[in-house]
């Protein structure tokens, strides 16, 4: 889980994490609640209680949000695609789903799960609002939840990537087309294209003087294209690297320390010299773990003249790897799922090479300079 989020625990063992940037929306939506919404609905109620019912309806409306998310992840994980983790965030929430769908029909079904998750939990609240005392703050609680799911719903089934709709549209683009990257460009390029409309309209609002709502439009549009844009960013990265292996891109390097070394001579005789970020450890029965840059910072750096290497390595059984053949698409996938930084090349039990982020990142530049 990064720095930067708060774990709140694991659903069906996908880690659930909630970004800092979520207190802020928090605030303005139980502020906005509190000042206009319920104070016009239900004038009768007694001051303190706008407020309360204001940050109860928003942790309820981001209860609401991450039932959507799970609902993308439990259908994802019957296709056994992996997910890597759920974020509740500032624009709602988002699922880490870490690979490609195996085929259309997989990306229609999990993308259409988190819509139809909204549409039965507006409905569900919306029967439920019908069993409580009109007027009562449980009423005024079931009646939002109704009409937020719905909204969510059908917001999210605007027809452009990366909106669920944008995924379901792309699915069937894909089931037609039989192309997975052409389908993922045609979609992007639809939702960007909704993207500038959600900017225009914003802008409008704007000089309409409804400026705090149509700042906000716009702020969705603008994140809106930059997703699309990522998108169709990594389909030209996937493009370009196509055919390539990881024999191509690694780097045939590989530094090798004692397993008896501590942490602060393995800083000071390789890392501060040579710049090498992940090393073999090596034992009396051969290379036992790899020790990188990201576990030594783990370490309090008082510790790093008492630590051995071997006590800070990950042990060879649990280290991810690739063969010199395996595409760098797919190698950069697996870094993705794994969290790594970088992945030995291992060919019939011997380790040849490193392939790491920055490799793939150097590579692509000099197919950029060659013109390939």
């Amino acid at each position: 889980m990064s720095r930067q989020q708060i774990a709140l625990g694991r659903v069906l063992g996908i880690p659930i994490g909630l970004d800092y940037s979520w207190f802020l929306i928090f605030a303005l939506i139980t502020w906005a609640l509190a000042s206009s919404y319920y104070p016009v609905e239900f004038p009768t109620w007694a001051p303190a209680m706008y407020w309360v019912m204001g940050a109860l309806t928003a942790v309820m409306l981001f209860v609401s949000v991450l039932l959507h998310e799970l609902g993308h992840s439990a259908v994802a994980l019957r296709f056994r695609i992996p997910v890597r983790s759920i974020t509740l965030f500032i624009f709602g929430g988002v699922a880490q789903i870490a690979t490609d769908p195996p085929g259309a029909l997989a990306e229609f079904l999990v993308a259409a799960a988190g819509p139809l998750v909204s549409f039965t939990l507006a409905a569900l609240f919306d029967g439920l609002k019908g069993l409580a005392p009109a007027g009562g703050a449980l009423f005024g609680l079931l009646e939002y939840l109704a009409y937020i799911n719905a909204a969510l719903a059908i917001f999210n089934l605007i027809p452009g990537f990366p909106l669920d709709g944008g995924r379901v549209f792309r699915a069937i683009v894909w089931a037609v087309t039989r192309d997975m990257r052409r389908a993922t460009w045609v979609a992007a390029m639809v939702g960007r294209g909704f993207a500038f409309l959600f900017i225009l309209y914003g802008v409008w609002q704007v000089f309409a003087g409804r400026f705090a709502d149509g700042l906000w439009i716009a702020f969705i549009g603008w994140f809106l294209d930059n997703a699309a844009a990522g998108q169709i960013q990594q389909q030209a990265v996937q493009g370009r690297l196509a055919g390539h292996t990881v024999a191509q891109v690694m780097d045939p390097h590989v530094p090798a320390v004692d397993g008896t070394m501590t942490l602060q001579e393995v800083v000071d005789g390789h890392v501060m010299r040579t710049g090498d970020r992940a090393f073999l450890v090596m034992e009396a029965a051969g290379a036992a773990g790899l020790l990188t840059f990201h576990r030594i910072t783990e370490v309090p750096r008082d510790d790093w003249p008492s630590t051995a290497a071997s006590q800070v390595m990950v042990p060879f059984d649990r280290v991810h790897s690739v063969a010199p053949d395996t595409p760098v698409w797919q190698a950069l996938q697996q870094m993705e799922q794994t969290g790594a930084s970088q992945l030995p090349v291992v060919t019939e039990g011997r380790v040849v090479g490193l392939v790491s982020r920055q490799d793939v990142g150097a590579f692509l530049r000099t197919l950029g300079e060659l013109g390939t």
